[in-house]
């Protein structure tokens, strides 16, 4: 099996980095911050006509008929970016919820906390939340992140987003990946660029170490991501076809396999977009804890995307099912 992505999967995600590149840079995602807009409705809208949020709509419904590889792909690029915004849940949305796949509409979840707790973010922002009819009312609490506002709703549950769950996982694992790889780009620039006694401080060994782990992280995590997007659509593919000879202990075990993939590369996504983060700020020294710095927002960024769809408690349980179930002889093939 080849894990390279193809040259249409390249053009694909050199697109929607030369979009956000020219709608939303630096200076957009300051301007973001300093103003307090969390959902730019326009820049929505364009990435709606790009197809970011029908890439897995079958075209018979007006999508673009891809699938979970080339999203991981495009979502990479969006944490990269820092783009704020309900995107994987408007993602999901495609064909449930009217305006969602053209991006007219902006539409959250209940994803936050173990099994979808009652804090909703963007729910000011939002047209509509994912599996519910309205919006739910909601009082709004302090957010770490100042471009992901949260709401605590009332007088009513969480809506049961568990078939969204996987795909929402790996595709905030995708953000993930992203932000840790930006972490590590602007970590790298500024060891280059700041001089301590002479000479640049990347050419201290403590310095090169902080790079080099975080290069490792987010490798790691960059394969694991899209080694489970791979499992997951070729599961979904399997599952499309007339599999009459394929027993139910084979279908739940072949779930399985595909749970335990998407909680390992939600697990390692999460670990290096924070522990990335970290280690940029502590490159940039006295200067990463200032404002004007942009490594806490990925920090602050990657702590929220922690506790979204699934959160390390739960993906080390699933995990540990997962490989547990290996071991005793289990494995669907």
């Amino acid at each position: 099996m080849d894990f390279q992505p193809t040259r249409d999967q390249r053009d694909l995600r050199a697109g929607v980095c030369e979009l956000l590149a020219g709608r939303y840079g630096r200076d957009a995602l300051r301007a973001a911050v300093d103003g307090g807009s969390a959902v730019d409705r326009e820049l929505w809208r364009e990435l709606g006509a790009a197809g970011f949020f029908a890439l897995r709509l079958p075209e018979a419904e007006g999508g673009v008929g891809l699938g979970l590889p080339e999203a991981v792909l495009v979502f990479e690029e969006a944490g990269r970016a820092l783009l704020p915004g309900p995107l994987v849940a408007t993602h999901l949305a495609a064909g449930a919820v009217p305006g969602a796949a053209a991006g007219t509409a902006v539409v959250t979840a209940f994803d936050l906390g173990e099994r979808g707790g009652p804090l909703v973010s963007y729910l000011a922002e939002a047209d509509a939340v994912l599996g519910t009819a309205g919006l739910p009312p909601g009082e709004p609490v302090r957010s770490t992140d100042p471009l992901t506002p949260l709401h605590r709703v009332t007088g009513s549950g969480p809506a049961d987003v568990s078939a969204y769950r996987e795909a929402g996982a790996l595709l905030t694992a995708a953000l993930q990946v992203g932000s840790a790889l930006r972490t590590l780009e602007l970590a790298v620039r500024y060891a280059g660029e700041r001089e301590q006694f002479g000479q640049p401080i990347g050419a201290f060994q403590a310095v090169k170490h902080l790079c080099a782990g975080m290069l490792v992280r987010a490798e790691v995590a960059r394969t694991a991501v899209y080694a489970a997007a791979v499992t997951a659509q070729a599961a979904d593919a399997a599952d499309g076809q007339a599999a009459d000879g394929q027993d139910a202990d084979g279908e739940a075990a072949e779930a399985a396999e595909v749970a335990g993939e998407i909680a390992a590369a939600k697990l390692l996504a999460d670990e290096a977009a924070v522990r990335n983060a970290r280690d940029c700020l502590q490159v940039h020294g006295g200067m990463g804890f200032t404002w004007e710095a942009d490594v806490h927002l990925h920090l602050k960024r990657a702590w929220v995307r922690a506790e979204q769809w699934v959160t390390a408690a739960e993906a080390e349980e699933a995990l540990a099912a997962e490989l547990s179930r290996t071991a005793t002889g289990g494995e669907a093939r």
